[in-house]
Parts: C-alpha cells; structure tokens; sequence
C-alpha cells in the first residue's frame, strides 16, 4: 500500500521535473536567440545607433546638407590598421555617397575580421541608410595586405519629418574591427597547401 501511495507522487515529481528541462532548455535557446534577434531589430528600425540596411539607392535628393564624419577603430587582439580614407564628407539628404575606409593587416599571417557599427546621434541612426557595407561580411587580409573597404549609403529624405532628427547637421559614423576565430578546418586546409 506504500508503494501504490508514492506512485503518484513520484509521476507529480517526474512531470514536474520534465516542465522544468522544457523551460530550462527555453531559456537558453532564447539566450542564444537573443543576440541575433537584437541585431535584426537594430537593423530593421535604427534602434540603439544601428543604421538600417538598405535594398536600394535613394530616388529622392533634396537641398538640406549634413556631414557626415567617419571614425575608424581596431578591437585589442587584432593587429590591423583601420582607418578612414576622408574624416568627413558633407552629403546632401538622399544624395547616394560612397566612402573608403583602409584596412591593413599588420601580422605576419592571415586574419578574418569583423565590423560593428554605429551611428551617433542616435535619433539619426533611423535615417542612415547603408546600401552596400563591409560590415555585412567578414574580411580575410594576408599578411601584410592592405584592402579598400567600401560603404555606400544615404541619408533618408524623411528624416526633415522628425521633430529631433530634422535638427542634426553632423552624424558621425563609426566602426570598430574585431577578429573572428576561422573554423579549425579552414585554418588546417590553407596550411596545407603547398607554398
């Protein structure tokens, strides 16, 4: 009679047990979600300085100017030069514009590296547009290599409708370089070629 009494205790205890695992194993898939859920929104809405991804150049250009200053940074770790080929360029709003950046590895063997972006202010970062970006993939440098890295963007005629944004007249842009680890393989296959 003891055993059959602790038998539906014992089932509670095991369901229990099992709802826990679920929201447990929940959480941490949402913790591992969350970065890049985060960043898609940022891009999509301009949210935290993150300028938005564009699908095409702008139509419209119309007289109002803003400058636009670039700022070019390299994480600790990562033995390359960045920098700007221009600090500043003044556009006018939905005038399509092209700017250089300059990157150099400084090693003596091959690094992949990555950029993050933002825009300050932020209430402009909305209306910062980025048609084409080298931080949309990662960038492989030789030794010694030095690349031209292009970002194509524009500044969205709507921001002259924002109460806040239709006031800026400087938006600074910056980037900052952090090295990405290659898969193993990767790494394994290229020094395996003959040199």
């Amino acid at each position: 009679m003891t055993g059959s009494s602790h038998n539906p205790l014992q089932r509670r205890h095991r369901a229990l047990a099992a709802w826990c695992a679920v929201v447990v194993a929940g959480m941490i898939g949402a913790a591992y979600a969350a970065v890049p859920l985060y960043r898609i929104f940022c891009q999509a809405t301009g949210y935290d300085g993150t300028p938005r991804r564009a699908s095409a150049a702008s139509s419209k250009v119309i007289e109002k100017t803003i400058v636009v200053r670039f700022d070019g940074n390299v994480a600790s770790g990562l033995p390359w030069r960045f920098e700007p080929v221009r600090n500043t360029m003044t556009v006018k709003v939905g005038e399509n514009a092209e700017a250089h950046f300059r990157a150099t590895n400084l090693s003596d063997h091959r690094i992949v590296g990555s950029a993050t972006y933002n825009v300050a202010p932020d209430f402009a970062a909305a209306y910062f547009d980025k048609v084409e970006c080298f931080c949309f993939t990662e960038q492989a440098l030789e030794a010694g290599q030095t690349a031209d890295l292009v970002l194509n963007f524009f500044i969205d005629p709507e921001i002259v409708h924002d109460l806040e944004a239709r006031t800026a007249t400087h938006v600074t842009v910056s980037y900052t370089f952090y090295p990405v680890k290659e898969p193993a393989g990767v790494a394994e296959k290229r020094s395996d070629k003959p040199g």
